[in-house]
C-alpha cells in the first residue's frame, strides 16, 4: 500500500536528498517550502510503481538549471503544479503519477505538491538515485529515442518579467536544451514536467525505490544529529553503504558558471601527492588522485560533507574549508537505463574534458 507523506517526512526527504544531491540538486529551503506546502494543503501519496496499472501515464517532475546565488531565479510551488497541468493538456490524458529525474536538496520533493493538489501519485522511482547535470541523464533511456516527447517548463522571476510557460514537443535530445535555455532566461531555475511514459516502461527503466532510499537516509541522519558530526557521517556511510574516500582542506576551487546554465570546473582537496581532485559539472562527476588515477566516477554517489556531516553543494565550498568526500560505489545502488546509456556521456565529457563513459558503463559489464 501507498504511504501518505507527512510533515516529518519533509525534513527526512531534504536531508537524505541533500546527500544524493552530489554537490548540486537545488536548495534545501526550496525543498522544505515544496514539502511543507504539500503536506499542509493535502495528502501526497508515495506508491510503488507496482501499484499502478501497466498503461497508466507517469511523467517526470524536475527542476532545471544551476541556480547560483548570483542569478535572479524565482520558482514557486504553483510552477510545479502548472507544469503538470500543461503536460496533461498537451497529452490529452490524465497522469497517474510522477517520478523525479534525480534526488536532491529540493528535487526529492518535486512531485509532492502536484500529488497534494492534482492527486498524481508520488511514484517511488527516480531517473537517477543521485543528481546529475543533464536532463538526459534522468530520462530513463529516452535520451537517444527518436520518439516525440512532450516537455513543459514553468517559472521565472516575476519582478523582472522573466516568467515563462513553455510546451515543447520533439525528440528528447532536441527539446531538452530548449528547456535549459528557458531556465537561463527565467533567471537560472525553472520547474518542468516531461516525458510521459507508461508505468510498464518506468518499471523496467527507472531506478526503483529511489525516494524511499532518500527518506530512510534522512531519517538516519536526523536520528544521529544529537550525537554530533562524526555520528552523522557514520550514519550516512552505514545507511548508503558508502565510505569516506578522502578528507582534507580545499586547496583550490576553480568553478565557473556558463551560459548553458552549468557550473563547470574542479575542486582540489589536500596538497602534494595526497591531494584529490573533484571534477564538477553542477554535481561531482569524478574524483581523481594526485597522479590523475580515477578513484570514483558518476553514476556512483560522490558528495562533500562538512565535519558536522552536512552535505555541501559546490556553491558552498571555499578554499580553506575542511571537507570529507563520500563515495557510494555504483555497484551497490539501483541504476536506471539512462545512466547506462552511452549517448548521455559525450556532452559531459566534452564540457569537463575527462573520460566518464568508460568507467560508468563498466557497471553494465
Amino acid at each position: 500500500m501507498g504511504r501518505i507523506l507527512v510533515e516529518k517526512d519533509v525534513e527526512a526527504a531534504v536531508k537524505g536528498g541533500s546527500v544524493y544531491a552530489a554537490g548540486g540538486g537545488g536548495w534545501a529551503d526550496h525543498g522544505r517550502m515544496l514539502g511543507l506546502a504539500a503536506v499542509t494543503i493535502g495528502k501526497p501519496e508515495l506508491v510503488s510503481v507496482d501499484e499502478l496499472k501497466d498503461d497508466d501515464w507517469i511523467a517526470t517532475a524536475a527542476a532545471i538549471g544551476a541556480p547560483a546565488s548570483t542569478t535572479p531565479w524565482e520558482m514557486q510551488g504553483v510552477d510545479y503544479v502548472k507544469a503538470v497541468q500543461l503536460l496533461q493538456e498537451a497529452l490529452g490524458e490524465r497522469l497517474s503519477g510522477l517520478i523525479i529525474g534525480q534526488n536532491g536538496k529540493s528535487s526529492t520533493l518535486n512531485g509532492w505538491l502536484p500529488s497534494a493538489i492534482l492527486g498524481t501519485k508520488v511514484v517511488d522511482a527516480v531517473g537517477d538515485i543521485r543528481a546529475h547535470p543533464t536532463g538526459d541523464m534522468g530520462s530513463i533511456g529516452m535520451a537517444a529515442s527518436p520518439e516525440p516527447m512532450i516537455q513543459t517548463a514553468v517559472g521565472g522571476n516575476r519582478a523582472e518579467n522573466r516568467y515563462i510557460e513553455l510546451v515543447v514537443k520533439g525528440a528528447t535530445a532536441k527539446i531538452s536544451p530548449v528547456l535549459r535555455a528557458a531556465a537561463d532566461q527565467s533567471g537560472g531555475f525553472i520547474a518542468s514536467c516531461r516525458n510521459p511514459l507508461r508505468a510498464s516502461y518506468v518499471r523496467s527503466h527507472a531506478a526503483l525505490g529511489g525516494i524511499s532510499m532518500a527518506l530512510a537516509l534522512g531519517e538516519a541522519i536526523i536520528a544521529a544529529e544529537k550525537r554530533g558530526g562524526p555520528a552523522v557521517i557514520d550514519a550516512i556511510c552505514k545507511t548508503t553503504g558508502g565510505h569516506i574516500l578522502a578528507e582534507g582542506v580545499i586547496s583550490r576551487k576553480n568553478v565557473v558558471y556558463t551560459r548553458e546554465a552549468f557550473d563547470i570546473g574542479t575542486i582540489t582537496v589536500g596538497s602534494g601527492n595526497k591531494s584529490v581532485t573533484l571534477h564538477v559539472m553542477n554535481e561531482y562527476m569524478a574524483v581523481d588522485d594526485a597522479g590523475g588515477g580515477r578513484l570514483a566516477t558518476f553514476p556512483a554517489v560522490i558528495t562533500t560533507l562538512s565535519p558536522e556531516g552536512e552535505p555541501l553543494s559546490v556553491g558552498q565550498l571555499q578554499e580553506g574549508m575542511q571537507i570529507f568526500i563520500l563515495h557510494v560505489p555504483m555497484d551497490i545502488i539501483p541504476l536506471s537505463a539512462s545512466v547506462l546509456d552511452p549517448t548521455v556521456y559525450p556532452v559531459v565529457e566534452k564540457a569537463i574534458g575527462i573520460e566518464i563513459a568508460r568507467y560508468a558503463l563498466a557497471a553494465k559489464a
